[in-house]
């Protein structure tokens, strides 16, 4: 099916406080020049509205557009769409699923991954104290990397992790097979592989079953001194325990794109701590230039009648 040659009928509302609204409109216009892509603040009839492309709108965003076909998260997490109650009945919803995307956030995994590999944290430490400290570097496949979620986005970075030669496991709630990773399945498996990190990449989807997985007594199963990285939602960590053990070193480093809050609160202890590495929930963002296409892809299809690609389930949450 030929985007470009679908004239949708209706309009698409856009939202986010975070994403530019006029890059998005240009790179949709240029997949479907007729599409008539709006704002939310600039909505004249609600009810003109077919499809909309957004991140964390408010509540009740929804309740006012009687004629939404489609809606499309503006990312590859949709947690922010899980029980809500303006969701209208038989819309449905999909994901981003941009291999840019991908590759920007297995771009940030190797980065924060190598970083504690090879002990940066603690040389930079050193560099405050002005003090050449010399510390051997290790071979790379002594050095045990647990990545916990196999999705898309989880499924390339542990590629890439293990083209490094650095030991991979993998975990997630169903099989999974990828090459050159042990991959493990299952809630029976999750703690034998948290017990064998040096290093554990948090990359699941948040759900119920998910929300406060990372809890005190799983994050004491990681061997002394490991560090974490999270770069998927920050409620599946338990950030008070996670904190208490930074400070006790039983986690020696964290880096950290997502917390509990966002924005992180100015007076949390993270921001201090010398062993964390903080960024503002940016490892993987949708691109407006790759994405569109997929996205006109599906207005194609819904406006023919037919089922989107990458549609989610909201009672799943992924």
């Amino acid at each position: 099916m030929n985007a470009s040659n679908t004239t949708p009928s209706g309009a698409m509302v856009f939202y986010s406080q975070f994403d530019d609204f006029s890059a998005w409109k240009q790179a949709l216009r240029a997949r479907m020049p007729h599409l008539r892509v709006l704002h939310a603040d600039d909505i004249d009839d609600p009810a003109d509205i077919h499809y909309a492309l957004a991140w964390k709108p408010p509540a009740g965003f929804f309740d006012r557009m009687p004629n939404l076909r489609l809606i499309v998260n503006l990312g590859a997490g949709v947690d922010s769409l899980v029980g809500r109650t303006d969701l209208p009945a038989g819309v449905p919803i999909t994901r981003i699923t941009d291999p840019r995307m991908a590759r920007m956030m297995a771009g940030y995994v190797l980065f924060a991954t190598l970083r504690h590999a090879r002990d940066i944290p603690w040389f930079e430490q050193a560099q405050r104290r002005g003090e050449w400290a010399y510390r051997h570097p290790r071979s790379p496949e002594d050095t045990r990397v647990a990545v916990l979620g196999l999705g898309e986005l989880g499924a390339c970075a542990a590629h890439e992790l293990q083209r490094q030669g650095l030991t991979v496991l993998g975990w997630s709630r169903s099989p999974r097979q990828i090459a050159g990773v042990q991959c493990h399945a299952g809630m029976e498996t999750l703690d034998a592989v948290i017990s064998q990190a040096d290093i554990l990449v948090v990359m699941l989807p948040l759900t119920p079953q998910t929300r406060g997985l990372l809890n005190r007594a799983r994050l004491e199963k990681l061997p002394r001194g490991a560090a974490l990285i999270n770069v998927a939602r920050g409620a599946l960590v338990d950030q008070a325990a996670m904190t208490a053990l930074l400070q006790s070193g039983h986690i020696g480093a964290a880096t950290l794109d997502v917390f509990e809050r966002e924005p992180l609160p100015g007076d949390d202890p993270l921001w201090r701590m010398d062993n964390v590495l903080i960024t503002p929930h940016l490892a993987s963002v949708a691109i407006p230039a790759s994405a569109a296409a997929q996205i006109a892809e599906n207005i194609a299809r819904v406006s023919h009648g037919d089922a989107p690609a990458n549609q989610i389930d909201p009672a799943r949450g992924y």
